[in-house]
């Protein structure tokens, strides 16, 4: 009786959270007009827009809100998701995150450049690596709403840290990403955007 009684609070918990995190079929049908920034699955074919397949739901749930608040600053998005309710963000957060996001490639000379600055950062300019928030694989990290960035557009990574770096974006958590990019040359951005990009 015990195992019937876990088995069904199980279910119904599992239930709860689906429920929570939006509904993909229904996303799927509200993302439609997303598509031709973001590409139908969520591979933007263009650079100058992000990847959204395979994007944490929670993260992607935050910034939707955020640029319908105004904390995250576009005046394209603003206009995208004015008339979202909250039910059509999870919806379509659900079906982005279940996408599967298509990888980017990076010379070896990069790649062995990249991961030294990425794993250990640069201590002599206290700047820490990127490692300790994005993971060593690019992952990121769900429940604190860090990005995947592993998979995204080199082009579209480097545009958001020169945007953190001048304090045009600042929807960052405790204003890290503004803290970090503010230590970061040109060259630094240019290698970790292409380096980071191609983590798998």
């Amino acid at each position: 009786m015990n195992k019937l009684l876990v088995a069904v609070i199980a279910v119904l918990s599992f239930m709860n959270v689906a429920q929570a995190q939006g509904d993909m079929e229904a996303g799927k049908t509200k993302s439609a007009t997303c598509a031709a920034c973001h590409g139908a699955d969520g591979n933007s074919p263009s650079n100058l827009y992000p990847k959204l397949a395979g994007q944490h739901y929670y993260y992607l749930v935050k910034q939707i809100h955020e640029y319908k608040s105004g904390a995250r600053e576009d005046a394209i998005m603003a206009g995208m998701v004015a008339g979202l309710s909250d039910q059509d963000i999870k919806d379509i957060a659900a079906y982005f995150a279940a996408q599967t996001m298509t990888p980017e490639t990076v010379s070896p000379e990069i790649a062995e450049a990249g991961k030294k600055f990425y794993m250990g950062g640069d201590k002599e300019r206290a700047i820490p690596g990127c490692t300790a928030c994005h993971g060593p694989r690019g992952n990121g990290l769900e429940l604190a709403h860090f990005p995947k960035l592993s998979g995204q557009h080199p082009a579209y990574l480097k545009a958001q840290l020169e945007k953190f770096r001048t304090n045009a974006r600042h929807n960052d958590p405790n204003g890290m990403m503004v803290d970090v990019s503010g230590k970061l040359s040109d060259a630094d951005i240019e290698l970790l955007s292409k380096y980071i990009s191609a983590l798998h």
